[in-house]
């Protein structure tokens, strides 16, 4: 009786002891935190580029299959895991065939949002100022957007950044003429046979017009916004170029950079936003 006691007594204190010791192996370091916070920051960028496109329903399906796979695994079903897992083993190539566009996006997104430092920029050892716009250019983009706006012409002008628009300009007529708002304004006359399609402004000059732009699969467009409008998204996503779009039924200014594009502008906050991009 007494050797019974004596033992619920010292269990008593030694499951405790047990536990803590438990415990105290768990430890967090300062690593674990960070590595916690990367991998969170890049499941939420990659949300935020396949958001609202058909890549975003892929993924949910690719998921689905995973969980599947560890499913059929814990029950033993080894016939159906062994071919999830063959298609699974393959999935690494398969997904950068189906993501292409998305992967290329976000390679963007890393060298146009988080290296804007000048030390990340060859092309400021190699030619250092052209791909800045000058100030005389911003002030002719910003007169002819003023003027087409306010004539309600509808007109779709991208101004390539580190990434360049050669094949974009090659969908067009080459033009290479100084930028100049007469010129742009004349450009987008509904009669004029380069009308339709967009303007590329590269290195301080109109390189190109009637150019096709690539459309957006976003689906959380406002409906009311037209193939305008996704063109000049759909060009913000696959480069990193400055897109211009000017409705045809309003006249409202919108500009599109980095895979968003925002809406409502008026000609100076159009004017500070484009001197922010490319001072």
């Amino acid at each position: 009786m007494y050797d019974h006691c004596l033992v619920c007594t010292i269990g008593r204190f030694v499951k405790p002891l047990y536990i803590y010791g438990m415990i105290a192996f768990i430890t967090v370091r300062f690593w674990d935190i960070l590595d916690i916070l990367l991998l969170a920051l890049l499941l939420f960028e990659t949300y935020r580029l396949i958001r609202g496109t058909v890549a975003m329903d892929i993924f949910v399906g690719i998921f689905l299959v995973y969980v599947f796979w560890l499913l059929v695994r814990a029950l033993h079903m080894e016939m159906i895991a062994s071919v999830l897992g063959q298609i699974i083993g393959v999935g690494v190539i398969a997904l950068i065939v189906v993501f292409q566009q998305e992967i290329r996006r976000f390679l963007l997104l890393l060298g146009g949002r988080y290296a804007k430092a000048r030390l990340f920029r060859l092309s400021g050892f190699i030619s250092p100022g052209e791909k800045m716009l000058l100030p005389e250019t911003i002030r002719e983009i910003i007169q002819a957007v003023r003027n087409l706006s306010a004539n309600r012409t509808g007109a779709l002008i991208a101004i390539a950044r580190e990434g360049g628009l050669e094949a974009v300009m090659r969908s067009g007529d080459m033009v290479r003429a100084e930028v100049n708002a007469r010129l742009l304004e004349s450009v987008f006359f509904k009669n004029n046979p380069l009308h339709d399609g967009a303007v590329i402004i590269q290195h301080n000059k109109i390189e190109a017009a009637r150019c096709v732009l690539p459309v957006t699969e976003n689906i959380f467009l406002p409906a009311k916004y037209g193939m305008r409008h996704r063109a000049g998204l759909g060009l913000a996503e696959k480069t990193d170029a400055v897109v211009i779009i000017v409705s045809e039924e309003t006249g409202e200014i919108s500009l599109a950079y980095d895979a968003e594009i925002h809406f409502n502008l008026s000609p100076e906050k159009l004017k500070e936003e484009i001197e922010n991009l490319f001072s």
